[in-house]
């Protein structure tokens, strides 16, 4: 079983080649319903188009903005989604005690994975190679 990083998500929804064939190609050989998403990437990307719309210089970019957003929430109500439960928040409290360093959204997917006994995959190896046992 598999969770899909943020950034992998956002791949997925620019489908910028070579990168996107790669991914295609590698997520292809495994059953559809062997992956999964977490409520910290949703998080994460409704908080970038939040963001982004607060921002938006003009009625132009809020319609994009207001677009990209509802293209999320319609990808992530198709998607097999894992919540932050107590199991997760057991494990992510551990890791900060034992001072594993990476972003708090990053660690809460980790915990996410661990708690379950998950593989992330991600194209951030550098933070997620400092969790121990993911």
């Amino acid at each position: 079983m598999f969770i899909l990083d943020t950034d992998h998500l956002a791949l997925a929804q620019r489908q910028s080649p070579p990168a996107y064939e790669y991914f295609l190609q590698r997520v292809s050989q495994h059953d559809p319903l062997a992956f999964f998403v977490t409520i910290i990437s949703f998080h994460e990307q409704v908080m970038g188009w939040n963001a982004y719309l607060s921002r938006a210089p003009n009625t132009a970019a809020v319609v994009r903005g207001y677009e990209r957003l509802g293209r999320v929430l319609a990808n992530f109500s198709m998607a097999q989604v894992l919540l932050f439960d107590e199991a997760a928040a057991t494990v992510f409290d551990d890791f900060r005690a034992r001072r594993v360093r990476i972003g708090v959204m990053d660690l809460r997917i980790a915990a996410i994975a661990f708690s379950r006994d998950m593989t992330v995959l991600t194209r951030n190896v550098s933070d997620f190679r400092r969790v121990p046992g993911l």
